[in-house]
């Protein structure tokens, strides 16, 4: 008997030692590694425009580092997802907005749903970029509408490249031009912009009346203007087309066949262009306010800028981020767009699309 209890007794002890190396095993192993590999990661979501892209590869290496799944919401054209931002304000669909832009800043600023962050990566944005001094829309992107010309086109015909946006109306212009319609479009608005930046509040509408009695066509939106009417991209007739400035380079990159240079250039003299400025910013009421800075300093870095040119086709605002090849051969920037401030468009906005409609579509 005294020796069964012996055994019984070894037997316990051995398996006590047994589960105290493993509970030591596992608390070492615990502060080795406080992030469980089986933990559910947190989600960001990311609220955009349907025109954002950005590269998977991109995403992968921020959910990476942080532990997190990152999620993007599609929202419809810049306008339609700020409203949509707006009115959720109260219980928000997203913890980041991106898309907002120069047209729509002051809109977007009113409705309060942003918190203020002056990220680091800042310091490698151009101050003319940054049009919130509260710092609660951060600039990301830019790029410019202009007009674009078919370059064979004009050298088969002898015509020069307008430089004003006064020439377009001489008669050398009758029927050339292709615009999209600002209350329908997102280029159509910019270049409406453009021309009351020129002509300024008293002479924009005088400026389109003799555009439309040169015969220029309005359509809805840009890939109407640009794969139906203009001569480059299809079987349309119109050698002037009001696009972006990265439009060239695109071109070239995508031919098919190749190409040893895009078949249409942007013009960019002073006044014909107008910058838009796309701007990202943390909703108020974000579960992860820290972790939403990190994302805003992403977006800003490098690694997330040099990725933009060839997925959304437009600038980064970080200015040592390198740009693709064709966008430094064959981009054209301009040195001097129209410029009409944020508080201007959202106060006049509506009018000037209204009386623009009165005067060219009626």
């Amino acid at each position: 008997m005294k020796d069964e209890m012996e055994r019984k007794m070894r037997k316990l002890i051995v398996l006590m030692s047994l589960v105290l190396m493993v509970v030591t095993a596992c608390a070492a192993q615990n502060e080795e590694e406080p992030i469980l590999a089986d933990r559910d990661p947190r989600t960001l979501t990311i609220m955009a425009h349907d025109s954002f892209a950005i590269s998977e590869a991109t995403i992968t290496a921020f959910e990476q580092e942080h532990v997190v799944n990152v999620e993007l919401l599609s929202a419809g054209d810049a306008g339609a997802a700020l409203n949509q931002a707006i009115l959720a304000q109260e219980n928000p669909l997203a913890d980041i907005f991106f898309g907002v832009d120069n047209s729509f800043l002051s809109r977007a600023l009113d409705a309060d749903i942003f918190i203020p962050y002056q990220s680091p990566e800042l310091a490698n944005v151009p101050d003319a970029l940054e049009l919130d001094d509260s710092y609660r829309l951060l600039p990301v992107d830019f790029g410019d509408v202009c007009l674009n010309y078919d370059k064979a086109w004009f050298a088969d015909n002898g015509v020069p490249v307008p430089n004003t946006l006064s020439a377009l109306t001489g008669p050398v212009y009758k029927g050339l031009l292709v615009v999209e319609n600002p209350g329908t479009s997102s280029p159509g608005l910019s270049f409406l912009l453009a021309t009351i930046g020129e002509f300024g509040q008293d002479g924009y509408l005088d400026f389109w009346r003799a555009l439309r009695q040169n015969e220029a066509l309005v359509t809805n939106g840009w890939e109407d203007a640009y794969y139906g009417q203009f001569t480059v991209a299809g079987d349309g007739t119109r050698p002037l087309v009001v696009s972006y400035a990265s439009s060239p380079p695109a071109e070239f990159i995508f031919a098919d066949p190749p190409v040893s240079e895009p078949p249409s250039a942007s013009i960019t003299a002073p006044g014909m262009c107008f910058r838009q400025i796309e701007f990202v910013g943390i909703l108020k009421g974000t579960a992860y306010p820290d972790l939403a800075q990190d994302w805003v300093d992403f977006m800003l870095s490098k690694t997330f800028q040099e990725d933009i040119p060839l997925n959304m086709f437009v600038f980064p605002a970080n200015e040592t981020a390198v740009l693709p090849s064709a966008f430094v051969e064959w981009a054209q920037i301009p040195d001097q767009p129209a410029v009409i401030s944020p508080a201007d468009i959202e106060a006049n906005r509506e009018k000037w699309i209204e009386d623009w409609t009165e005067v060219v579509l009626r």
